[in-house]
């Protein structure tokens, strides 16, 4: 199992996560949403409630037509919340119910520089502490992160915003408390697994 390097100083937690992210109040939430026409929604239907994302291809369209080919060929149906941080974010997309890791596609390059931030709500892809090396894992920030920004980012890259949720983020508040533990390499896996079931593009 590859392990993923943690990368924030100022917010280092350990574990397998692509994407280190802390706690805030939804203040800039309109600094995330889409300015141009409504993007492409994806439902996740979870096992604890469906959430709807919406995405950005006009600021981030490497990264949404990447997220949509995972989605298209199912690679998220069946995947697993590996780090839950009440308070930081909810990471998902690597792995299976039995902790194995999900083949994936290259990595694609890193598109942060696109005007959204991470505020609470906002879908971003995790990655290494390699700048260009996002695949499949994503996250929802569950505050504001401001810090993972690239303009405030340690690394001066910092992570890649792609989409927001317009729906679900009751849900999203439901998975972000559940009890978690450390098994092996990972250090915030739920106690009780949250999967996604399904992800479908609604148009």
């Amino acid at each position: 199992m590859k392990l993923l390097l943690p990368l924030l100083a100022a917010f280092a937690l350990a574990g397998t996560a692509r994407a280190q992210v802390p706690d805030a109040a939804p203040a800039s939430a309109a600094a995330s949403a889409p300015t141009e026409a409504p993007g492409p929604k994806v439902d996740l239907e979870t096992s604890m409630g469906k959430i709807v994302i919406e995405l950005d291809p006009a600021r981030a369209p490497r990264t949404v037509a990447n997220f949509l080919r995972y989605v298209r060929a199912g690679h998220y149906n069946g995947v697993i919340f590996h780090r839950v941080i009440d308070g930081f974010m909810i990471q998902t997309g690597g792995y299976r119910l039995d902790r194995s890791e999900k083949p994936t596609r290259p990595p694609i390059p890193l598109e942060s520089r696109n005007g959204l931030s991470n505020v609470r709500g906002s879908v971003a892809m995790a990655r290494t502490a390699i700048p260009d090396s996002a695949t499949s894992q994503f996250f929802i920030n569950v505050a504001d992160n401001l810090g993972l920004d690239q303009a405030h980012a340690p690394d001066g890259e910092g992570y890649a915003v792609f989409g927001r949720v317009v729906q679900g983020m009751d849900v999203v508040d439901r998975i972000k408390a559940v009890p978690t533990h450390a098994v092996g390499v990972f250090q915030n896996l739920p106690v009780h697994p949250v999967t996604i079931n399904k992800a479908i593009v609604e148009r």
